[in-house]
């Protein structure tokens, strides 16, 4: 193999090391908090030629900061685990040697400090939000993924602070919306407490707990139609599409909980996320601004095929 090959094939594997795919829904985070945070007119300010693109830059500073801290979080979930991985998933970038650990630390050390360094353009509050955020996601990578109840509400906390991040882009309403938060905590604890047995198989305990946990985020979606400044008409198709991506594969888990059948219900429930953030998103700023936020489901969703998700 020529030195040029060689270095393609290395740069592939620190890209997949990233999750791409899986990036995407963290995305979709923060365009829900931007949505909630009422921040839908500064886009429309700028379609309707009132004001600059400049208007939204804090959008597309945000957009880099979990771009930055998802990545480098799934980076170090590698790094932590490229022992383990040498076992049961020797195909991985690090334990195949297609990158080296060093490299993978290296990689998702810059990706953190970017994600915080992005955030700092936005606000104090931004910054301080991304840091707890890339402090909570190597805390799950160090040990935290193995702790039965911490576990899953350390990943939770992770996605929960990524929504805020959103909304700090108007950082007053944040004391208004921050229990928006608890809906993606609720659900990733959901998804983490399923991916258990994605290696060697889970517990049909764990599948039941994680169906009452979507039953939860489902629940707490349609309640937000109480709220003065929701409108549950146009979030209801997302919502229904959602409950049918995530049920099923749910409770196909919960009654066959082989490996195989955990890892299809994790990518679901992952790639889901988009969804679940579009539902709620449309309720705020209308279901055009869902469906934007929708279109990031099949790009994330062909990205699936080419990187792992889980």
């Amino acid at each position: 193999m020529n030195t040029t090959s060689v270095q393609s094939t290395s740069l592939w594997a620190y890209l997949q090391l990233t999750r791409p795919a899986n990036v995407l829904t963290a995305w979709a985070d923060i365009l829900l908090g931007y949505a909630a945070a009422g921040q839908i007119t500064q886009i429309q300010s700028v379609l309707a030629g009132e004001a600059s693109l400049m208007a939204l830059a804090p959008l597309g500073w945000l957009l880099l900061t979990t771009t930055g801290l998802y990545a480098g979080g799934v980076v170090f979930n590698d790094v932590f685990d490229a022992e383990l991985d040498a076992i049961e998933r020797p195909e991985r970038p690090i334990p195949s040697g297609r990158a080296s650990l060093r490299g993978a630390t290296l990689l998702g050390s810059g990706l953190l400090v970017g994600g915080v360094l992005a955030a700092a353009q936005v606000s104090l509050i931004s910054a301080l939000l991304a840091i707890g955020v890339a402090i909570a996601a190597l805390l799950y990578d160090r040990g935290g993924k193995h702790q039965n109840i911490l576990g899953p509400i350390n990943m939770g906390l992770c996605r929960g602070g990524n929504l805020l991040l959103g909304v700090s882009a108007a950082t007053a309403l944040l004391p208004n919306r921050w229990f928006l938060a608890l809906i993606p905590i609720a659900y990733i604890a959901a998804v983490t407490a399923i991916s258990r047995g994605e290696v060697q198989g889970g517990k049909r305990e764990t599948g039941i707990l994680a169906l009452v946990l979507a039953g939860m985020v489902l629940s707490g979606i349609l309640g937000l139609g109480f709220l003065p400044m929701y409108d549950l008409t146009a979030a209801i198709p997302f919502v229904l599409l959602f409950a049918g991506l995530i049920l099923p594969a749910f409770v196909k888990a919960t009654i066959d909980p082989r490996a195989e059948t955990i890892r299809n219900a994790v990518r679901s429930g992952v790639l889901s996320l988009i969804v679940m953030d579009a539902a709620i998103a449309a309720g705020f700023a209308g279901w055009i601004y869902g469906a934007i936020v929708l279109l990031l489901l099949p790009v994330s969703i062909f990205l699936a095929r080419l990187f792992a998700v889980t």
